[in-house]
């Protein structure tokens, strides 16, 4: 019975910079899917822009993500842009946010189990399962796991054993082989959910940066709405492209005094 669903929210990390349709298509394509395999009732979404301590060459401030997410999302009624990640003065990892997200989550549904009524995300209390929350990405996310010195094996670990992924396939990435290539991955392949998208999307921020530095049309690659407001504030520029040029990602600077391996070893 649709009753004794899980209540699922999904949540999306990245630079979002800018955000793109794709971003957006990402949350319906998982939502489908979620909900298609009879477990899951898909109650919200979260985008979760990263901090500018990341330190990504070309990141524009936090400021202009936050609000270009917001525009792109105000036609959406189940997915909401959080900003508590990119208001933290340093970089913070994937499952750190994640933990954030999820005591937030319970919190909100033990809370209206206890008020017996409908929460702003329709928990259905008091006697429905608690709520999941699980990360959304894209195929090429699953490949940053045998990066070396990227991630903790340990948050790994967590993040697929605790929380879970939904992957959506893009272009021609094909994530079963990243999942079979990790033991880590594959011990916990029930919980990592892969959707095929079938519309074929190519569209990434670094080619809509990169056509807006060269003057070139991205219309109907990001919300008007969207392009209207990098217009007004001069965003994506050749100068803003060199933004932390020559700077490390903040991640491999962070974590380079923990021991890591990759995960395949």
């Amino acid at each position: 019975m649709a009753s004794c669903r899980v209540p699922l929210v999904l949540l999306a990390c990245g630079s979002f910079n800018p955000i793109t349709n794709q971003h957006m298509r990402l949350f319906e394509l998982a939502r489908d899917h979620m909900q298609s395999t009879g477990q899951y009732k898909v109650v919200g979404g979260i985008v979760s822009p990263v901090s500018d301590g990341y330190g990504k060459q070309g990141l524009v401030p936090a400021k202009h993500r936050i609000a270009m997410a917001r525009l792109a999302l105000q036609s959406s009624n189940w997915v909401t842009v959080d900003e508590w990640e990119s208001q933290q003065p340093d970089w913070t990892e994937t499952v750190v946010t994640m933990r954030y997200h999820y005591g937030r989550i319970l919190k909100e549904y033990e809370q209206n189990r206890g008020m017996h009524s409908d929460s702003s995300r329709n928990f259905a209390p008091p006697s429905s399962p608690s709520p999941q929350l699980k990360l959304l990405c894209g195929a090429d996310f699953l490949s940053t796991f045998k990066i070396p010195g990227l991630w903790l094996e340990d948050h790994v670990e967590e993040l697929v054993k605790r929380f879970g992924l939904v992957c959506v396939s893009r272009g021609s990435l094909l994530p079963e082989r990243a999942v079979h290539e990790s033991d880590t991955l594959f011990r916990h392949r029930e919980n990592i959910f892969l959707v095929r998208e079938w519309v074929r999307n190519e569209t990434s921020a670094t080619e809509v940066r990169r056509a807006l530095r060269r003057g070139l049309s991205v219309k109907y690659l990001i919300p008007d709405s969207v392009l209207e407001y990098i217009h007004q504030h001069n965003l994506y520029t050749e100068d803003s492209e060199r933004r932390n040029e020559g700077t490390a990602l903040r991640p491999l600077i962070k974590q380079a005094h923990q021991p890591i391996k990759s995960l395949d070893d």
